[in-house]
């Protein structure tokens, strides 16, 4: 079914990933590899080893950081970029983000056995930190290289122990000298696990991701009045908790109001004092807005905040709206989508259209060069999790998409 001469070794692919799942593997078939721990440090010995014997060569910045270079014809080109990360939630799986890794290795494989060079040179990135599970922010290693916070906000972070990043990743021996970032990358390619049900309940094997959702964070204090539940008629109580129920009706209104790619959900409520015959006098909650269009999402914040001014006058109770966090949506390259896109096609693979609703090092890199990514199902849609699971013939067919979309990209030598 393909029409390309290429392909990539799924076997090969699949027990790589295993092999790097041994490291940190859990009881109940995860993996627990937080960022800059002992077992990180031999994540990254592990997979750099496979990189050297592959001919590449290894490089770390002061992040950590690792990039792994294939020479191309003329090495004076910047680089086609693929990459991921190895670190790992608590209850991690065996594939967030290892495939992504491990699939750019896999292209510069088979490669190797084929004995083709790309006219621009190939790059494998493994990011630091990129869970954010011991470290904030998320997606450190990305962000830095993409000018998003500094290298010394980044360094200075500490885990709930104290420990910084600076000194733990001088433990690991992954205190690289290069710099983070500012020099060219001619565009960034991450194959990922969907992390959702969509690939899987439509029967697709590939994600064409066109880009990321926008996604606005906020923190919510309802303040009403505590009194005794018993003498307090219920015409004149101040219930912060049924202010509050209202406004998680409104966050989930307001995303089914903007579909098909509108998102809310309070992940978070918290109520004071927490007394079965006491009336709530305070809550604290979040709110999470999501769109893949900014005016779209621009309007779901104006009725969030509108919701609030409604609920506090209606129950006599003050609401507090306060901003936490704010990512623009990200529109991928249309260039890069469309070799994407082709890739499947030309493979005769079923794919289709994706938007991610999750954050991946691709939305920072896509600030600075361009970038796509491509999605392949996982069982049931569950990720950050020990049970997460994918299918390795889905798993070699999105690397063979990475292939044909780097290859194309790159240009091959003598071609």
């Amino acid at each position: 079914m393909s029409n390309s001469p290429l392909s990539v070794n799924g076997n090969r692919l699949w027990q790589s990933l295993m092999d790097l799942a041994r490291i940190g593997a859990t009881a109940k078939g995860g993996n627990c590899r937080l960022a800059l721990t002992a077992l990180d440090g031999q994540g990254r010995d592990l997979v750099t080893g496979w990189m050297r014997d592959a001919g590449m060569r290894v490089r770390v910045d002061q992040l950590g950081n690792i990039f792994a270079r294939r020479a191309g014809r003329d090495d004076t080109l910047p680089p086609v970029m693929t990459g991921s990360h190895i670190d790992t939630q608590p209850t991690g799986g065996k594939f967030d983000g290892c495939y992504g890794v491990l699939a750019g290795l896999e292209v510069i494989r088979t490669l190797n056995d084929a004995g083709v060079q790309t006219e621009a040179p190939l790059e494998v990135a493994i990011w630091t930190n990129e869970e954010g599970s011991r470290f904030v922010p998320v997606m450190m290693g990305s962000g830095v290289f993409a000018g998003k916070f500094t290298l010394e906000t980044a360094l200075s972070a500490r885990d709930a122990q104290g420990l910084s990043v600076r000194d733990e990743l001088q433990a690991i021996g992954y205190a690289g000298a290069d710099p983070v970032g500012g020099r060219p990358v001619d565009a960034y390619f991450e194959a990922h696990i969907e992390q959702g049900p969509i690939l899987e309940h439509e029967e697709k094997v590939v994600g064409v991701v066109t880009g990321s959702l926008g996604l606005r964070w906020y923190d919510i204090i309802v303040t009403g009045m505590e009194m005794h539940a018993g003498p307090t008629p219920m015409p004149i109580r101040r219930d912060a908790l049924l202010a509050a129920s209202h406004l998680v009706q409104a966050v989930i209104g307001i995303a089914n109001a903007n579909q098909p790619h509108g998102r809310g959900t309070v992940g978070e409520l918290h109520a004071h004092p927490g007394s079965r015959n006491v009336i709530p006098g305070q809550v604290r909650m979040t709110a999470d807005l999501r769109h893949e269009d900014e005016a779209t999402l621009t309007r779901m914040d104006q009725a969030l905040r509108q919701a609030c001014k409604d609920v506090a006058a209606a129950h006599h109770v003050e609401v507090e709206l306060k901003d936490v966090q704010y990512f623009r949506p990200t529109p991928f390259d249309p260039d890069l989508v469309g070799k994407v896109r082709q890739g499947a096609a030309s493979r005769g693979l079923p794919a289709m259209d994706i938007v991610t609703g999750a954050g991946h090092d691709a939305v920072y890199m896509a600030s600075v060069t361009p970038t796509a990514m491509i999605f392949v199902p996982c069982k049931d849609g569950v990720s950050h999790n020990e049970i997460e699971d994918a299918q390795p013939q889905h798993l070699e067919a999105g690397c063979n998409v990475l292939l044909d979309a780097m290859v194309a990209r790159a240009g091959r030598s003598g071609s």
